[in-house]
């Protein structure tokens, strides 16, 4: 492989990742301060905040490949291709560091605690989450089939 693609590749996985932790991060964020705020138990919060992390993780790309002119069920397939491994491995990693910081689940909205444990599960995260989107764009999967769309019906790579 050249270097020039070999680079591409890397710049692709790097912004299909960081497009992953957003809306993992969004998604994460909003749901374990839903379920601090209600008062809930760790395994409410830990689900809350994984359905809303995979809902923000694939409506980043949704929108976009919407909007390129798919239908909304070419796009939700489109979307579900695109991040499912991505955000799977990303929540898996966070919310294993976090069961694992003590007391990180039991900390509130105003603990530090509850903020740098999720901000470093996804540090941490960041890089097998890379790894396997390098290896699914390089095969045409992962995020190369969101990124076909926005080649294909906007002429340019917009993301």
């Amino acid at each position: 492989m050249h270097a020039h693609a070999e680079q591409d590749l890397n710049r692709a996985a790097f912004s299909a990742t960081t497009h992953c932790l957003t809306g993992c991060a969004i998604g994460e964020v909003l749901g374990m301060a839903i379920a601090t705020a209600a008062g809930w138990g760790n395994l409410a919060s830990i689900v809350v905040a994984l359905v809303l992390a995979f809902f923000f993780g694939y409506l980043l790309t949704f929108w976009p490949v919407l909007r390129a002119g798919l239908s909304v069920r070419q796009a939700t397939g489109v979307a579900l291709a695109a991040d499912s491994v991505s955000i799977a491995i990303m929540e898996a990693v966070d919310n294993g560091f976090v069961l694992v910081v003590p007391g990180a689940l039991d900390a509130g909205l105003g603990d530090a605690k509850f903020w740098w444990s999720i901000a470093l599960g996804f540090a941490i995260a960041f890089g097998p989450a890379w790894a396997v989107n390098r290896w699914l764009i390089a095969r045409g999967k992962g995020h190369a089939v969101a990124h076909e769309y926005h080649r294909g019906h906007a002429g340019h790579d917009q993301h």
